[in-house]
Protein backbone atom coordinates (compact mmCIF):
# COMPACT_ATOMS: atom_id res chain seq x y z
CA UNK A 1 0.00 0.00 0.00
CA UNK A 2 1.20 3.57 -0.49
CA UNK A 3 2.93 4.55 2.73
CA UNK A 4 1.25 6.91 5.11
CA UNK A 5 4.42 8.92 5.55
CA UNK A 6 5.48 11.42 2.83
CA UNK A 7 8.90 10.65 1.42
CA UNK A 8 11.42 12.23 -0.92
CA UNK A 9 12.89 9.86 -3.49
CA UNK A 10 11.52 6.81 -1.70
CA UNK A 11 11.53 4.75 -4.89
CA UNK A 12 14.82 6.13 -6.23
CA UNK A 13 13.06 7.29 -9.41
CA UNK A 14 15.09 10.25 -10.77
CA UNK A 15 13.40 13.65 -10.31
CA UNK A 16 11.47 14.60 -13.43
CA UNK A 17 13.27 17.95 -13.62
CA UNK A 18 16.53 16.16 -14.53
CA UNK A 19 15.13 14.54 -17.66
CA UNK A 20 16.77 15.86 -20.80
CA UNK A 21 14.07 14.60 -23.11
CA UNK A 22 10.52 15.43 -22.05
CA UNK A 23 9.20 12.64 -24.28
CA UNK A 24 11.59 9.99 -22.91
CA UNK A 25 10.82 7.31 -20.37
CA UNK A 26 11.30 8.02 -16.68
CA UNK A 27 13.65 5.04 -16.52
CA UNK A 28 15.98 6.02 -19.36
CA UNK A 29 19.53 5.68 -18.07
CA UNK A 30 18.33 4.48 -14.67
CA UNK A 31 21.00 2.60 -12.70
CA UNK A 32 20.75 0.80 -9.38
CA UNK A 33 22.85 2.19 -6.56
CA UNK A 34 24.30 0.57 -3.45
CA UNK A 35 21.35 1.63 -1.29
CA UNK A 36 18.16 -0.42 -1.08
CA UNK A 37 15.98 0.31 -4.09
CA UNK A 38 12.33 0.39 -3.08
CA UNK A 39 10.96 -0.28 -6.55
CA UNK A 40 13.41 -2.46 -8.46
CA UNK A 41 15.07 -5.79 -7.71
CA UNK A 42 17.24 -5.35 -10.78
CA UNK A 43 17.35 -2.99 -13.74
CA UNK A 44 13.89 -3.13 -15.31
CA UNK A 45 12.65 -5.75 -12.81
CA UNK A 46 10.15 -4.36 -10.28
CA UNK A 47 9.54 -5.88 -6.88
CA UNK A 48 6.23 -7.73 -6.55
CA UNK A 49 4.54 -4.97 -4.54
CA UNK A 50 5.61 -2.35 -7.08
CA UNK A 51 4.56 -4.09 -10.31
CA UNK A 52 1.40 -2.04 -10.74
CA UNK A 53 3.10 1.27 -9.98
CA UNK A 54 6.08 0.39 -12.18
CA UNK A 55 3.76 -0.50 -15.07
CA UNK A 56 2.08 2.91 -14.70
CA UNK A 57 5.38 4.80 -14.61
CA UNK A 58 6.94 2.95 -17.54
CA UNK A 59 4.06 4.03 -19.75
CA UNK A 60 4.56 7.71 -18.83
CA UNK A 61 6.92 10.28 -20.32
CA UNK A 62 8.87 12.75 -18.22
CA UNK A 63 6.53 15.51 -19.31
CA UNK A 64 3.47 13.54 -18.21
CA UNK A 65 5.10 12.90 -14.85
CA UNK A 66 5.88 16.58 -14.46
CA UNK A 67 2.26 17.45 -15.20
CA UNK A 68 1.06 15.05 -12.52
CA UNK A 69 3.57 16.42 -10.01
CA UNK A 70 2.35 19.95 -10.79
CA UNK A 71 -1.25 18.78 -10.30
CA UNK A 72 -0.28 17.36 -6.91
CA UNK A 73 1.26 20.69 -5.86
CA UNK A 74 -1.80 22.65 -7.07
CA UNK A 75 -4.10 20.27 -5.20
CA UNK A 76 -2.18 20.93 -2.00
CA UNK A 77 -2.27 24.69 -2.46
CA UNK A 78 -6.02 24.60 -3.13
CA UNK A 79 -6.60 22.53 0.05
CA UNK A 80 -4.32 24.72 2.14
CA UNK A 81 -1.88 21.86 2.77
CA UNK A 82 1.09 24.20 2.98
CA UNK A 83 4.02 25.21 5.16
CA UNK A 84 5.85 28.48 5.64
CA UNK A 85 9.28 28.67 4.00
CA UNK A 86 11.14 31.97 4.48
CA UNK A 87 7.86 33.86 4.69
CA UNK A 88 6.43 32.26 1.55
CA UNK A 89 3.58 29.75 1.53
CA UNK A 90 4.67 26.53 -0.17
CA UNK A 91 2.79 23.29 -0.86
CA UNK A 92 3.79 20.47 1.48
CA UNK A 93 6.61 18.52 -0.24
CA UNK A 94 5.51 15.07 -1.34
CA UNK A 95 7.17 12.60 -3.65
CA UNK A 96 4.80 12.06 -6.58
CA UNK A 97 5.77 8.37 -6.56
CA UNK A 98 4.10 6.69 -3.56
CA UNK A 99 5.97 4.35 -1.22
CA UNK A 100 4.42 0.89 -1.54
CA UNK A 101 4.53 -1.51 1.41
CA UNK A 102 3.34 -5.09 0.99
CA UNK A 103 0.80 -6.61 3.37
CA UNK A 104 3.45 -8.98 4.76
CA UNK A 105 5.87 -6.13 5.45
CA UNK A 106 3.10 -4.13 7.06
CA UNK A 107 2.27 -6.98 9.44
CA UNK A 108 5.87 -6.93 10.68
CA UNK A 109 5.87 -3.15 11.02
CA UNK A 110 2.52 -3.11 12.81
CA UNK A 111 3.46 -5.78 15.35
CA UNK A 112 6.89 -4.22 15.86
CA UNK A 113 5.52 -0.74 16.49
CA UNK A 114 2.88 -2.07 18.90
CA UNK A 115 5.59 -3.93 20.79
CA UNK A 116 7.85 -0.88 20.95
CA UNK A 117 5.14 1.55 22.11
CA UNK A 118 4.02 -0.97 24.74
CA UNK A 119 7.57 -1.03 26.11
CA UNK A 120 7.76 2.78 26.05
CA UNK A 121 4.49 2.89 28.02
CA UNK A 122 5.96 0.50 30.57
CA UNK A 123 9.09 2.63 30.86
CA UNK A 124 7.10 5.82 31.46
CA UNK A 125 4.92 4.11 34.05
CA UNK A 126 8.07 2.80 35.73
CA UNK A 127 9.62 6.29 35.82
CA UNK A 128 6.65 8.38 36.91
CA UNK A 129 4.33 6.10 38.88
CA UNK A 130 6.88 4.95 41.47
CA UNK A 131 7.12 8.25 43.35
CA UNK A 132 10.00 8.13 45.81
CA UNK A 133 11.33 4.82 44.50
CA UNK A 134 13.81 4.14 41.73
CA UNK A 135 12.29 2.66 38.56
CA UNK A 136 12.54 -1.11 38.34
CA UNK A 137 14.66 -0.81 35.20
CA UNK A 138 17.15 1.30 37.15
CA UNK A 139 17.08 -0.95 40.21
CA UNK A 140 17.75 -4.00 38.02
CA UNK A 141 20.67 -2.28 36.28
CA UNK A 142 19.06 -1.97 32.84
CA UNK A 143 19.53 1.79 32.60
CA UNK A 144 21.40 4.39 34.71
CA UNK A 145 19.24 6.76 36.75
CA UNK A 146 21.45 9.71 35.77
CA UNK A 147 20.45 9.15 32.16
CA UNK A 148 16.79 9.65 33.06
CA UNK A 149 17.23 12.43 35.60
CA UNK A 150 19.48 14.46 33.29
CA UNK A 151 17.05 14.35 30.36
CA UNK A 152 15.63 17.77 29.50
CA UNK A 153 12.25 16.11 29.08
CA UNK A 154 12.09 14.42 32.48
CA UNK A 155 9.71 16.46 34.65
CA UNK A 156 9.55 15.92 38.40
CA UNK A 157 6.40 18.06 38.43
CA UNK A 158 4.36 15.08 37.19
CA UNK A 159 6.00 12.39 39.33
CA UNK A 160 3.39 10.19 40.99
CA UNK A 161 0.66 10.99 38.46
CA UNK A 162 -0.95 7.89 36.95
CA UNK A 163 -3.46 8.42 34.10
CA UNK A 164 -6.97 7.14 34.71
CA UNK A 165 -6.71 4.41 32.07
CA UNK A 166 -2.96 3.97 32.41
CA UNK A 167 -2.19 5.36 28.95
CA UNK A 168 0.45 8.05 28.51
CA UNK A 169 1.24 7.53 24.82
CA UNK A 170 -2.08 8.18 23.12
CA UNK A 171 -0.40 9.02 19.81
CA UNK A 172 3.06 7.89 18.76
CA UNK A 173 5.27 8.51 15.76
CA UNK A 174 7.88 5.80 15.21
CA UNK A 175 10.23 6.81 12.37
CA UNK A 176 11.46 3.91 10.25
CA UNK A 177 14.19 3.56 7.64
CA UNK A 178 15.51 0.65 5.58
CA UNK A 179 19.09 -0.56 5.65
CA UNK A 180 21.02 -1.81 2.61
CA UNK A 181 19.34 -5.23 2.88
CA UNK A 182 15.85 -3.73 2.99
CA UNK A 183 15.28 -4.44 6.68
CA UNK A 184 13.14 -1.86 8.50
CA UNK A 185 14.92 -0.24 11.42
CA UNK A 186 13.79 2.35 13.95
CA UNK A 187 15.37 5.75 13.40
CA UNK A 188 13.74 7.44 16.39
CA UNK A 189 10.70 7.43 18.65
CA UNK A 190 8.29 10.35 19.03
CA UNK A 191 5.92 10.13 21.98
CA UNK A 192 5.73 13.78 23.03
CA UNK A 193 3.73 15.73 20.44
CA UNK A 194 4.08 13.71 17.22
CA UNK A 195 2.67 15.40 14.14
CA UNK A 196 2.09 14.62 10.48
CA UNK A 197 -1.00 12.42 10.39
CA UNK A 198 -3.06 15.15 8.70
CA UNK A 199 -0.68 14.96 5.78
CA UNK A 200 -1.28 11.21 5.65
CA UNK A 201 -4.97 11.87 5.11
CA UNK A 202 -4.37 14.71 2.66
CA UNK A 203 -1.73 12.69 0.79
CA UNK A 204 -4.09 9.78 0.28
CA UNK A 205 -6.76 12.02 -1.21
CA UNK A 206 -4.31 13.78 -3.49
CA UNK A 207 -2.57 10.62 -4.65
CA UNK A 208 -5.90 9.03 -5.56
CA UNK A 209 -6.37 11.90 -8.04
CA UNK A 210 -2.79 11.90 -9.34
CA UNK A 211 -2.48 8.10 -9.79
CA UNK A 212 -6.04 6.78 -10.19
CA UNK A 213 -4.65 3.75 -12.10
CA UNK A 214 -2.88 2.42 -9.02
CA UNK A 215 -5.83 2.98 -6.73
CA UNK A 216 -8.14 1.19 -9.14
CA UNK A 217 -6.03 -1.98 -9.26
CA UNK A 218 -4.32 -2.22 -5.84
CA UNK A 219 -5.91 -3.20 -2.52
CA UNK A 220 -4.91 -0.28 -0.33
CA UNK A 221 -5.63 -0.03 3.37
CA UNK A 222 -7.75 3.04 4.20
CA UNK A 223 -6.65 5.87 6.50
CA UNK A 224 -9.96 7.72 6.69
CA UNK A 225 -10.85 6.11 10.04
CA UNK A 226 -7.98 7.78 11.87
CA UNK A 227 -9.96 10.77 13.28
CA UNK A 228 -12.65 8.42 14.61
CA UNK A 229 -10.05 6.14 16.21
CA UNK A 230 -8.21 9.12 17.71
CA UNK A 231 -11.40 10.52 19.21
CA UNK A 232 -12.27 7.10 20.68
CA UNK A 233 -8.79 6.87 22.27
CA UNK A 234 -9.07 10.37 23.72
CA UNK A 235 -12.56 9.78 25.13
CA UNK A 236 -11.35 6.50 26.67
CA UNK A 237 -8.64 8.50 28.49
CA UNK A 238 -11.14 10.76 30.26
CA UNK A 239 -11.05 10.90 34.08
CA UNK A 240 -12.83 8.09 35.90
CA UNK A 241 -16.57 8.55 36.18
CA UNK A 242 -16.92 10.87 33.18
CA UNK A 243 -20.02 9.79 31.25
CA UNK A 244 -19.83 12.02 28.17
CA UNK A 245 -16.31 13.51 28.05
CA UNK A 246 -15.63 16.84 26.38
CA UNK A 247 -12.48 16.73 24.24
CA UNK A 248 -10.62 19.75 22.86
CA UNK A 249 -7.54 20.22 20.68
CA UNK A 250 -5.10 22.73 22.20
CA UNK A 251 -3.08 24.61 19.56
CA UNK A 252 -0.37 27.25 19.93
CA UNK A 253 -2.22 29.27 17.28
CA UNK A 254 -2.36 30.03 13.58
CA UNK A 255 1.34 30.83 13.29
CA UNK A 256 2.40 27.31 14.27
CA UNK A 257 3.78 25.31 11.33
CA UNK A 258 1.40 22.41 12.07
CA UNK A 259 -1.73 24.54 12.50
CA UNK A 260 -3.25 22.97 9.38
CA UNK A 261 -3.16 19.62 11.16
CA UNK A 262 -4.60 20.97 14.41
CA UNK A 263 -7.56 22.51 12.60
CA UNK A 264 -8.14 19.49 10.37
CA UNK A 265 -8.16 16.97 13.21
CA UNK A 266 -10.44 19.11 15.38
CA UNK A 267 -12.88 19.49 12.50
CA UNK A 268 -12.81 15.80 11.56
CA UNK A 269 -13.28 14.71 15.18
CA UNK A 270 -16.05 17.26 15.69
CA UNK A 271 -14.41 18.88 18.74
CA UNK A 272 -13.39 22.42 19.62
CA UNK A 273 -10.01 23.84 18.59
CA UNK A 274 -8.79 26.07 21.41
CA UNK A 275 -5.80 28.18 22.40
CA UNK A 276 -4.48 28.60 25.92
CA UNK A 277 -6.37 31.84 26.39
CA UNK A 278 -9.64 29.95 25.80
CA UNK A 279 -9.09 27.76 28.88
CA UNK A 280 -9.05 28.53 32.60
CA UNK A 281 -8.18 26.35 35.58
CA UNK A 282 -10.11 26.78 38.81
CA UNK A 283 -10.50 24.39 41.72
CA UNK A 284 -8.75 21.63 39.82
CA UNK A 285 -11.23 21.88 36.95
CA UNK A 286 -10.37 23.07 33.44
CA UNK A 287 -13.05 25.08 31.74
CA UNK A 288 -13.46 26.41 28.22
CA UNK A 289 -14.74 29.90 27.52
CA UNK A 290 -17.70 29.86 25.14
CA UNK A 291 -20.36 32.34 24.05
CA UNK A 292 -22.82 30.55 26.33
CA UNK A 293 -20.53 30.52 29.38
CA UNK A 294 -17.70 28.38 30.71
CA UNK A 295 -17.91 24.65 30.00
CA UNK A 296 -15.94 21.83 31.70
CA UNK A 297 -13.19 20.13 29.68
CA UNK A 298 -12.28 16.50 30.35
CA UNK A 299 -9.56 15.70 27.80
CA UNK A 300 -7.03 18.04 26.19
CA UNK A 301 -5.28 16.80 23.08
CA UNK A 302 -2.37 19.20 23.36
CA UNK A 303 -0.26 20.19 20.36
CA UNK A 304 2.39 22.23 22.16
CA UNK A 305 5.50 21.18 24.04
CA UNK A 306 5.67 20.59 27.79
CA UNK A 307 7.70 23.75 28.39
CA UNK A 308 4.80 25.95 27.23
CA UNK A 309 1.90 24.03 28.80
CA UNK A 310 1.79 25.52 32.29
CA UNK A 311 3.63 28.73 33.26
CA UNK A 312 3.33 27.77 36.93
CA UNK A 313 5.57 24.70 36.57
CA UNK A 314 7.51 25.33 33.37
CA UNK A 315 8.32 28.48 31.40
CA UNK A 316 6.90 31.39 33.33
CA UNK A 317 6.81 33.59 30.23
CA UNK A 318 4.64 31.20 28.23
CA UNK A 319 1.47 32.77 26.83
CA UNK A 320 0.43 29.58 25.03
CA UNK A 321 -0.55 27.27 27.89
CA UNK A 322 -2.87 27.30 30.88
CA UNK A 323 -1.79 28.30 34.39
CA UNK A 324 -2.60 25.51 36.85
CA UNK A 325 -2.97 22.76 34.23
CA UNK A 326 -0.51 20.36 35.90
CA UNK A 327 -2.36 20.73 39.21
CA UNK A 328 -5.63 19.92 37.45
CA UNK A 329 -4.07 16.80 35.94
CA UNK A 330 -2.78 15.75 39.36
CA UNK A 331 -6.25 16.24 40.85
CA UNK A 332 -7.63 13.73 38.34
CA UNK A 333 -10.11 16.21 36.87
CA UNK A 334 -8.60 16.41 33.37
CA UNK A 335 -6.43 14.28 31.07
CA UNK A 336 -3.68 15.72 28.88
CA UNK A 337 -2.74 13.69 25.81
CA UNK A 338 0.03 12.93 25.25
CA UNK A 339 1.00 12.94 28.92
CA UNK A 340 3.36 15.58 30.27
CA UNK A 341 6.90 14.23 30.65
CA UNK A 342 6.70 11.64 27.86
CA UNK A 343 9.78 13.08 26.21
CA UNK A 344 12.09 11.21 28.57
CA UNK A 345 11.12 7.99 26.73
CA UNK A 346 12.09 9.27 23.27
CA UNK A 347 15.32 10.88 24.42
CA UNK A 348 18.12 10.07 21.98
CA UNK A 349 20.25 8.53 24.75
CA UNK A 350 17.36 6.38 25.98
CA UNK A 351 16.90 5.13 22.39
CA UNK A 352 19.92 2.82 22.60
CA UNK A 353 18.44 1.03 25.63
CA UNK A 354 15.03 0.25 24.08
CA UNK A 355 15.86 -3.27 22.80
CA UNK A 356 16.96 -4.33 26.30
CA UNK A 357 13.93 -2.60 27.83
CA UNK A 358 11.63 -4.54 25.49
CA UNK A 359 13.16 -7.77 26.77
CA UNK A 360 12.93 -6.55 30.37
CA UNK A 361 9.33 -5.32 30.41
CA UNK A 362 7.75 -7.67 27.86
CA UNK A 363 10.01 -10.74 27.98
CA UNK A 364 10.14 -10.65 24.17
CA UNK A 365 12.84 -10.12 21.57
CA UNK A 366 12.51 -6.88 19.60
CA UNK A 367 10.63 -7.30 16.33
CA UNK A 368 12.07 -4.10 14.86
Amino acid sequence: MPAARPTRGGSNVPPVTTATDASGSLFDGYALGSAWDEMLEDVGVPRTSYKTMHHTLVSMTSQEMKERADLLARTYLDQGVTFDHSGEEQPFPLDAVPRVISAHEWEVIESGVIQRVTALEALLDDIYSREGDLPRAVHEGLIPWRLIASSAHYHRAVAGIRPSNGVRVHVSGIDLIRDEQGTFRVLEDNVRVPSGVSYVIANRRAMANVFPEAFATMRIRPVRDYPRMLLAALRAAAPDGTKDPTVVVLTPGIFNSAYFEHALLARMMGVELVEGRDLICSGGQVRMRTTTGDQPVDVIYRRLDDEFLDPVHFRGDSMLGVAGLVSSVRSGRVTVANAVGNGVADDKLIYSYIPDLIRFYLDEDPIL
